[in-house]
């Protein structure tokens, strides 16, 4: 069992089971087939601008390679949907960390309810895990769950954190978990933020201001912005990707909540979209249950027979 299956398995079932009673008795990838195609793509919420482009290719390398069977379709779909989650044409696996820099600063946004400060608390329990030295920033102040929930993340992964009462300016927060990691010679800061999206521009000048404090501690930070999105909500994920992409410089991001959903194709419609490389999904509530993003295996757990034929 590849370590996606257990995550996309809705998806995979939703897809087949559609596919399947389009190509039964065919001899070959008529227009049925193809709308049957797009349909179970649309409804997995990968997006009408990326499945119709999907479709375009599909349509053109049927009519070159002449795909007939199944098997030969699905390898067909995954090959095209590998490409829509290259980035730059890129085809090394992603590299979820660069520990080059020291502290590397992760800076995690997201809006409430997508799993952002469990994101962060799964991130830390796998980086101590690693032997790395972690210290956690907890500057979404504006909720005090948020503070307590990160707080015991910290004590059960058993790394630093740094806090501050309810209220408190979250600026100030990051810069004094930059200021405590260099200090500890920590390996890498991830500093929680709040999850707001009622009025773009106070976000922005707030995460801007997060930005400007950790670097008059670490010049070159943070090294990464990782945004944080459900996939359970579908297309809600493209509107706060759009939001988030317009109030600061997202650079990648982990998707969560796969494992409740039939919405995986929403992870390859926002990379094609928005060209965000994905780092981490999450599939599951367990502490090993956030893995490092493969291309490779999410295709082939995505797109895959075995749970139909079995």
């Amino acid at each position: 069992m590849g370590i996606f299956d257990k995550g996309v398995k809705k998806t995979n079932m939703n897809f087949f089971q559609k596919l399947s009673r389009a190509i039964v008795g065919k001899s070959k990838v008529d227009e049925e087939v193809l709308d049957a195609v797009e349909e179970a793509l649309l409804s997995s919420d990968m997006g009408v601008d990326t499945t119709l482009k999907f479709i375009d290719n599909l349509e053109d390398r049927v009519a070159k390679d002449r795909y007939v069977s199944l098997d030969e379709l699905v390898d067909l779909i995954r090959d095209e949907i590998g490409k829509l989650l290259d980035i730059n044409g890129e085809e090394e696996p992603v590299v979820p960390f660069d520990f080059s820099k020291k502290p590397y600063v992760m800076l995690v946004v997201g809006v409430n309810g997508v799993g952002k400060t469990t994101t962060i608390g799964k991130l830390a329990s796998m980086l101590r895990a690693q032997g790395k030295k972690v210290v956690l920033g907890a500057a979404d102040t504006f909720r005090a769950a948020a503070v307590d929930q990160l707080t015991i993340w910290a004590e059960r992964a058993g790394v630093d954190i740094v806090k501050q009462p309810m209220g408190a300016d979250p600026a100030a927060v990051a810069f004094d978990t930059v200021k405590s990691a260099v200090a500890k010679g920590a390996d890498i800061v991830l500093i929680d933020t709040a999850g707001r999206l009622h009025n773009r521009v106070d976000l922005m000048n707030e995460l801007t201001k997060i930005r400007n404090v950790i670097r008059r501690v670490v010049p070159d930070g943070p090294h990464e912005v990782l945004l944080v999105l459900d996939a359970s909500t579908g297309q809600n994920a493209f509107v706060q990707a759009k939001e988030f992409s317009k109030a600061t410089d997202v650079t990648a991001l982990a998707v969560t909540k796969l494992d409740g959903s039939a919405k995986g194709g929403v992870v390859i419609g926002i990379v094609d979209q928005f060209r965000f490389p994905v780092k981490f999904i999450g599939i599951g509530e367990g502490v090993d249950d956030l893995k490092v993003f493969d291309k490779r295996a999410f295709v082939q757990s995505l797109f895959s027979k075995e749970d139909i034929e079995n």
